[in-house]
């Protein structure tokens, strides 16, 4: 956001309290990981410190989801970011493991159906990839914008496990509320879905070389770049307001920035009043020397949703796994998470399911957050808050956020699509 921010000719004071790039997204070596979770110092038969890239909050990247598209168009070309294929999008049924399919030929040949489910779930996805909004003759003479998705799937007579593997992994929903509401934004789940596993022909989701630690870094500097000063290790001691309760500046170590807006994170702006807590989440990060047992074609890497239905629960549980072909660990070392929403007043009993598809487990690291969203826009206040990072392992959330984040400070829609010079960032060179 403070990247786009400058292009769109705001000047830009960026603080962090702490000491490294990227808050609850940042990626830490291995004496960091010990100490920040109190389990002393890695005796050596981990090997060398620096060569683990460890994520806190670790998530994957759509192929054609928005963020993607961001990054291509901002940082990616500009610091030479490399990216490396997930291998494989899967799905617990029954307590094994499945492949998610993505369109109609996925689905005559999945193990997740019998053979007449098949058809029909091939049926539907044909006509999903079929789907123009601003085709009416594609529409099957349905008003998408209106009818809830409940009865899209009833009008293909899909059952109710077809209907979770197709809106909780491929739609990537994180509970059932969506099939109440218009369908049209789940069908364009589903086309984003299909579309980023055309990209690459296995998998719809891509990964940082050395972690996502690479991605807050690299937008700091292009922030700089546009006319923005970053600041690491510096503490917000209090936000300040003016008599009508709008924000006026923020105080740290006796001085004072004034500006005429803030953005942050909630943990900023707690003890003002200004957000309201949603939830719990719980991760626990496992590092491993082998991958994930029973995967299909021996994965090393891949993402696998478990559906709430599949556990009797409310939210969906997530694991994903990344390994030294991600350079995030050294030669044959793997990296797994495995996370979900609080339902419980025992959150770490929550995750056993996912736990127990790992296999052994060298060492984990728990730990469970709380959720906030911001109470109101920002408009008023001109304090514009983010939503904290929720229990996925993917990143459309937290860039629908971003985008919105940007629509409210800037009062127009960012064009993922437009160059850098669109947005008023032509004029300045490294």
């Amino acid at each position: 956001v403070s990247t786009q921010s400058t292009w769109g000719g705001l000047k830009v004071l960026h603080m962090d309290r702490n000491n490294y790039y990227g808050a609850e997204c940042a990626s830490l070596n291995l004496e960091q990981l010990f100490a920040k979770f109190g389990k002393g110092a890695p005796d050596a038969s981990w090997g060398k410190s620096h060569l683990y890239n460890v994520d806190l909050c670790p998530k994957l990247l759509m192929a054609g989801g928005e963020l993607v598209k961001i990054l291509r168009q901002t940082v990616a070309n500009r610091y030479s970011m490399e990216f490396t294929l997930i291998e494989g999008s899967f799905v617990c049924r029954d307590g094994k493991i499945h492949k998610v399919p993505a369109n109609d030929r996925e689905a005559l040949s999945s193990s997740l159906m019998g053979m007449f489910e098949k058809r029909r779930a091939a049926k539907f996805l044909s006509w999903v990839e079929d789907y123009d909004p601003a085709n009416p003759k594609t529409h099957k003479g349905w008003d998408i914008k209106k009818m809830p998705m409940q009865a899209v799937f009833k009008e293909f007579s899909l059952d109710s496990k077809t209907i979770d593997f197709l809106g909780h992994a491929a739609a990537l929903h994180t509970n059932d509320d969506y099939l109440a509401k218009p369908a049209e934004e789940t069908i364009q789940k589903l086309k984003l879905y299909a579309d980023s596993v055309s990209m690459y022909g296995s998998s719809p989701y891509v990964y940082p070389m050395y972690g996502l630690g690479d991605l807050p870094q690299a937008f700091a500097r292009l922030c700089a770049v546009y006319g923005g000063t970053y600041m690491l290790n510096k503490p917000v001691d209090k936000i300040l307001f003016d008599e009508e309760g709008k924000f006026s500046g923020v105080e740290s170590g006796g001085e004072i920035a004034r500006a005429p807006l803030v953005v942050g994170d909630p943990s900023y702006f707690l003890e003002y009043d200004k957000c309201v807590k949603v939830g719990r989440v719980v991760r626990c990060i496992c590092l491993m020397d082998h991958p994930i047992p029973n995967m299909p074609n021996q994965c090393k890497s891949c993402q696998i949703i478990i559906p709430q239905n599949e556990l009797g629960r409310k939210n969906d549980m997530y694991i994903i796994c990344i390994c030294f072909v991600h350079k995030v660990c050294p030669d044959g070392m793997y990296i797994a998470l495995v996370s979900t929403t609080v339902e419980t007043g025992n959150p770490e009993a929550e995750l056993e399911p996912g736990l127990r598809m790992l296999g052994p487990i060298r060492e984990k690291f728990t730990m469970v957050s709380d959720l906030y969203a911001p109470k109101t826009d920002g408009r008023q206040d001109k304090c514009f808050i983010s939503q904290s990072m929720d229990a996925t392992t993917h990143f459309e959330s937290a860039a629908h956020d971003i985008l919105d984040l940007y629509r409210r400070i800037m009062g127009k829609d960012y064009d993922v699509d437009a160059s850098i010079d669109a947005h008023g960032g032509g004029g300045h060179h490294e």
